[in-house]
C-alpha cells in the first residue's frame, strides 16, 4: 500500500512538473533571423531571463530566415538587417522598427599586420571584392599603405553564403562606392560573387571562422564578432575623406543624421554616412512583428522584451561595441509603431 501512495506521489509530482515547464516554455519567447544583432539579443536574454523569469529563444540564421520564419508565423518576431520595404510590410500586415545599431568591418588574415594598421578606400575595397585587385601587394593597396611590406600573397573572398542583411548593408555600401560594382553586382541579401577567388560561411560566425582558416583571406562581418575573435580589421575611409576605425563612437556618428520616419517602416540606410567620425558601413538591425497577431499573449511579452532593452539593456549594448537607439526614439517607437500591434 505503502508502495502505490509512494508511486502516486510521484506520478502527481512528476505531472506538476510538466504543467510548470509547459507554462514556463509557453512564456519564452520566439525570435528567428539576423546572425549580426545575434551576440546583444543573447546578452539581453540572458539578462533579462535573470530578472523576470521569461527567456527568450532566439534563432540566429540570417535576415533572409527570419523573414521566411516570421512570413510562416513559426516564432513572434522576425528580424532582419536588410529592411522589408514598406509595401511589404503593408501587404503582410506587419510593422518593423530599429533595435540596435552595429557596423560592418572588413576582416583580414594576414600576417605581420595589427587590427587597423592596413588602410582602404571604398572604391579599392570594391575593386578587390570584384577580384580586379587579386593579389595583397596590388599597387593600388600599396599606395594606401605607403611603407608597409604587403605579401605577394592571393586575396581569397569570403562571403556569406546565406541570405543575409549583413551581405545587404555592405553590398549597399560597396554600390554607393563604387558605380562598376553597382552596375555588375547591386545590392541584396543574396548576390552573385565575381571575384575567381572566394569561399562563403553561413552566418556572421562562418564568414569569421573562414577568414581566420583562409590565408591571405578577405571577408566582413559585424563588429561584435571582430571582438570576439580577436580579428584583425581594415581601416576604412568615410564620405569625408577620414580614415576611421569601427566602434561604437563612429558608428553612432553615422547614425546621427539618419531620420527615421522619413522612410517606411523606418528603413534608413546609413551607408557612406557624412561626418567626420562617421564609420562608412554602419547599420541597424530590424525587428518585424503582426500588427494582428496571432498569439497576442506572446505578442506582448516580446515587446516587453525590447521595451526592457530600450531602457534598461543599454549598458550591455555597449559593452558589445553596439549602439543603443536614443531614449527619444526609442519614445517615439512606442508611440508611433508599437501602438500599431493589437494587445
Amino acid at each position: 500500500m505503502n508502495t502505490k501512495r509512494t508511486l502516486l506521489k510521484t506520478v502527481a509530482a512528476a505531472a506538476l512538473a510538466t504543467v510548470a515547464m509547459g507554462s514556463a516554455f509557453a512564456a519564452d519567447i520566439t525570435g528567428a533571423g539576423a546572425t549580426f544583432p545575434f551576440p546583444i539579443y543573447a546578452k539581453w536574454a540572458e539578462a533579462y531571463k535573470k530578472e523576470t523569469g521569461i527567456g527568450l529563444n532566439y534563432q540566429s540564421i540570417g535576415s533572409s530566415g527570419g523573414i521566411k520564419q516570421i512570413r510562416a508565423k513559426t516564432v513572434t518576431f522576425g528580424a532582419s538587417d536588410a529592411p522589408v520595404p514598406g509595401a511589404d510590410l503593408d501587404k503582410d500586415g506587419m510593422v518593423q522598427f530599429p533595435a540596435i545599431i552595429g557596423g560592418t568591418v572588413p576582416v583580414v588574415n594576414l600576417e605581420g599586420f595589427k587590427p587597423g594598421e592596413l588602410r582602404v578606400t571604398g572604391p579599392v575595397l570594391a575593386e578587390m571584392f570584384l577580384g580586379k585587385i587579386a593579389k595583397w601587394n596590388d599597387p593600388k593597396l600599396a599606395a594606401l599603405n605607403p611603407g608597409k611590406s604587403l605579401p605577394d600573397q592571393n586575396i581569397t573572398i569570403v562571403h556569406r553564403a546565406d541570405g543575409s542583411g549583413t551581405t545587404f548593408n555592405w553590398t549597399d555600401y560597396l554600390a554607393a562606392v563604387s558605380k562598376e560594382w553597382a552596375d555588375t553586382v547591386g545590392k541584396g541579401a543574396a548576390v552573385k560573387w565575381p571575384a575567381a577567388s572566394s569561399v562563403g560561411g553561413k552566418g556572421n560566425e562562418g564568414v569569421a571562422a573562414n577568414v581566420n582558416r583562409v590565408k591571405g583571406a578577405l571577408g566582413y562581418v559585424e563588429y561584435a564578432y571582430v571582438k570576439k575573435n580577436n580579428m584583425n580589421f581594415m581601416q576604412l575611409q568615410n564620405a569625408d575623406g577620414k580614415y576611421v576605425s569601427p566602434d561604437d563612437k563612429t558608428f553612432a556618428a553615422a547614425a546621427a543624421s539618419a531620420d527615421w520616419f522619413s522612410v517606411p517602416g523606418m528603413g534608413v540606410s546609413m551607408v557612406n554616412a557624412k561626418g567626420a567620425e562617421s564609420w562608412p558601413v554602419s547599420t541597424a538591425s530590424f525587428i518585424l512583428m503582426y500588427k494582428q497577431p496571432g498569439d497576442k499573449a506572446a505578442s506582448a511579452e516580446a515587446l516587453k522584451f525590447f521595451d526592457w532593452a530600450f531602457s534598461k539593456g543599454k549598458g550591455l549594448a555597449t559593452e558589445l561595441d553596439y549602439v543603443p537607439l536614443p531614449d527619444t526614439l526609442t519614445t517615439q517607437i512606442r508611440s508611433k509603431v508599437w501602438n500599431q500591434v493589437a494587445k
